[in-house]
């Protein structure tokens, strides 16, 4: 078995993936043509994002929907950086939350911010070992 990718249901598909490039440079890679659909550019495994009514017309009653003004959902979407810094400023530029500044954790610098889907997301540099 292979771990493909994750999927975040949003309120509008397009509007996130430009945020997406906006904040972090990902491309998007695919854009169905009902705009129900999309996914980005992320390495080996894919990050997508589906419509609300999409997920609906799926699973009924079987997930919950992320509130972006809500608190966050029990995960988080973790992203390498060269510089945790200008990543964060970027992210809120681009209309993140601000949720935790560029701090040295261990050894790494790390950061949260939270995207304009309400998912929460590490800025983490890599280990200075």
């Amino acid at each position: 078995m292979q771990y493909l990718k994750t999927v975040i249901y949003v309120d509008n598909v397009e509007e996130v993936l430009d945020f997406y490039y906006q904040a972090f440079g990902l491309n998007a890679t695919e854009l169905t043509e009902s705009a129900d659909y999309g996914e980005l550019n992320t390495g080996e495994v894919k990050l997508g994002f589906a419509s609300h009514p999409f997920a609906q017309a799926q699973f009924k009653q079987s997930y919950i929907r992320a509130q972006p003004k809500q608190p966050a959902l029990g995960f988080e979407l973790a992203m390498r950086c060269k510089n945790v810094s200008e990543s964060y400023d970027k992210a809120v530029n681009a209309g993140a939350e601000p949720l935790m500044p560029p701090c040295n954790k261990n050894e790494h610098t790390q950061a949260y911010v939270r995207a304009i889907d309400g998912t929460l997301i590490a800025l983490v540099s890599e280990c200075t070992r």
